[in-house]
């Protein structure tokens, strides 16, 4: 679940423990070193990072990018259970919708596509 999550969120920035920010994609890789130091084992996060590989690339990377047929499909009782769309949340087998602003052509305005107007200097009466 984490490595298809931080597939679908690559450019997300996420916080680690101690304040260490970072994409996360790097998040199950973060994740297995983290472990390693506290447990000197790794071969649970690798399985899961394999698992999760396989799944995002049956699932997303192939039918999206190569146009190939979709080998995994979600269940029907999991289906009317967690509705594909409920309130802009995605269900299981869904993408997210892209988080990223429409980019438009502003005119007159600046900056990130707000109006700020002219203001009022600090002191003046």
């Amino acid at each position: 679940m984490v490595y298809v999550w931080a597939q679908l969120n690559k450019d997300q920035i996420v916080t680690f423990w101690f304040g260490m920010t970072f994409k996360a994609c790097y998040l199950p890789w973060a994740l297995l070193i983290f472990n390693y130091i506290l447990r000197n084992a790794i071969m649970d996060e690798l399985v899961g990072i394999f698992v999760g590989h396989m799944y995002y690339v049956l699932m997303f990377k192939y039918p999206q990018d190569y146009g190939g047929r979709t080998f995994l499909s979600t269940p029907q009782f999991l289906m009317r259970w967690f509705p594909p769309r409920r309130g802009g949340v995605s269900g299981f087998g869904v993408r997210p919708a892209s988080r990223r602003p429409q980019v438009e052509d502003q005119g007159g305005r600046w900056g990130r596509g707000y109006f700020w107007g002219q203001g009022q200097r600090l002191g003046d009466n």
